[in-house]
């Protein structure tokens, strides 16, 4: 057997290196592979969940819209409803309201001149004054001409 030399050392040393080497990168791609493998799975069953998902949420828009147009329908009936009964109040509150007005105050005209005694009527009912707002009973206005 020949002496090893140093540069023959030194060329082990550097394959030994490289082996190692080339052994981590194996190993680390092995792993990448296997991480890429996985993600690859699980894209393919977040897609698989999701297509469902999306085609139900579509369908939920979809059925939103339609009540949506329902709602939109009713409201706009409604509004002609209410307009319609506003007129209405309003024709039967032309047509009734003047002569109602009338009937109650033929009616209280007749009671006053059936009622024979207006002294008695009056002296019943007293008289307010009104003074900025304020009504001021007949029998104060009274005492206040006597204090005078």
């Amino acid at each position: 057997m020949h002496p090893v030399s140093g540069g023959e050392v030194a060329g082990i040393l550097v394959a030994v290196f490289w082996a190692i080497l080339v052994s981590f990168l194996a190993v680390a791609l092995a792993r990448l592979a296997q991480t890429l493998r996985a993600t690859t799975k699980l894209v393919a069953d977040v897609t698989d969940q999701a297509v469902p998902l999306l085609a139900d949420a579509s369908a939920a828009v979809r059925s939103a819209q339609t009540q949506i147009d329902r709602v939109d329908a009713i409201a706009s009936d409604v509004q002609e409803v209410t307009s319609n009964a506003s007129a209405l109040s309003t024709t039967v509150a032309s047509t009734f309201g003047g002569p109602l007005v009338k009937v109650a105050a033929f009616g209280y005209g007749v009671r006053r001149a059936l009622s024979g005694n207006r002294e008695d009527v009056s002296a019943k009912t007293a008289r307010r004054t009104v003074i900025v707002g304020r009504t001021v009973p007949a029998a104060r206005r009274v005492k206040r001409k006597k204090k005078d």
